[in-house]
């Protein structure tokens, strides 16, 4: 390997690293603009083994829209990311594969008046499959793989004496 090729192996990674951080910021702040912008044209979402759907960029952003209103604080983590470039076409490196734990701490809305602690916390693996576009790298795929989670246990109500 020449040392050019290597930078650029090393500024993709940079540029993969900062596409993924991109997506948990959109989801936590509730950008859905800069959500539908980080998929490349027809790029799908899948939530499904969340609770969620699966389906085109435009149409998930809509559900995460409407879903996370539930979740006023939200703090995604991704975090040991494994990443694979691929090609396409003939051409090299056109394609990565990134796989990334994550956790998910949320704070259901109106929930113990004023607390910000987290009463919801989920946790899986993402499967993000990336495109090199004329834009940059841009989300052709992004499947949840949602391991667990940790809802909010009944209040039990002291007993009558």
């Amino acid at each position: 390997m020449t040392q050019r090729v290597e930078l650029a192996t090393v500024m993709d990674r940079f540029a993969v690293d900062e596409l993924v951080t991109a997506y948990a910021v959109a989801v936590d702040d509730g950008d859905w603009e800069a959500y539908r912008r980080l998929f490349a044209p027809n790029g799908r979402a899948d939530y499904r083994s969340a609770g969620g759907i699966e389906g085109g960029a435009d149409e998930v952003a809509g559900w995460l829209a409407q879903s996370m209103e539930l979740f006023p604080m939200r703090q995604h983590l991704i975090v040991n990311r494994r990443l694979r470039f691929g090609v396409l076409d003939h051409d090299t490196d056109d394609t990565a594969q990134v796989q990334a734990d994550y956790i998910n701490p949320m704070r259901f809305a109106g929930h113990d008046g004023g607390s910000t602690a987290p009463d919801f916390v989920c946790g899986g693996r993402y499967a993000f499959g990336l495109l090199r576009t004329p834009l940059g790298w841009r989300l052709r795929e992004v499947v949840v793989q949602e391991k667990w989670r940790r809802t909010p246990q009944p209040r039990q109500e002291p007993a009558a004496t």
